[in-house]
């Protein structure tokens, strides 16, 4: 399984995550680390934070499920994820928008 697909599906089991696309980010240390674009569900908007979701996906870690560096270095919550003109994730222009 491709290793972002992996870890967004991971997310979506988070009960607060409505959508999440992982993109790439440059990192000096490691030249690349993923970051989660997560869309929180309604009632979560106020109250989903960033270590809600790294300790989520740090528990798969911890049981050996993902490697500990699947865990999101950075996490960003938007409104919407962009999406191309037949509705899939536009991970090329996230990454543009949000690395």
């Amino acid at each position: 399984m491709d290793f972002s697909l992996e870890i967004e599906d991971i997310l979506t089991q988070h009960p607060g995550v409505s959508e999440v696309a992982m993109v790439g980010v440059p990192d000096d240390r490691w030249g690349e680390r993923p970051m989660a674009l997560i869309v929180p569900r309604p009632a979560f908007t106020d109250t989903l934070t960033e270590d809600d979701i790294k300790a989520h996906v740090q528990r798969y870690a911890d049981k050996g499920v993902v490697s500990k560096w699947a865990v999101p270095s950075r996490v960003r919550t938007l409104a919407a994820l962009d999406k191309t003109s037949v509705g899939k994730l536009d991970k090329k222009l996230m990454r543009q928008k949000y690395a």
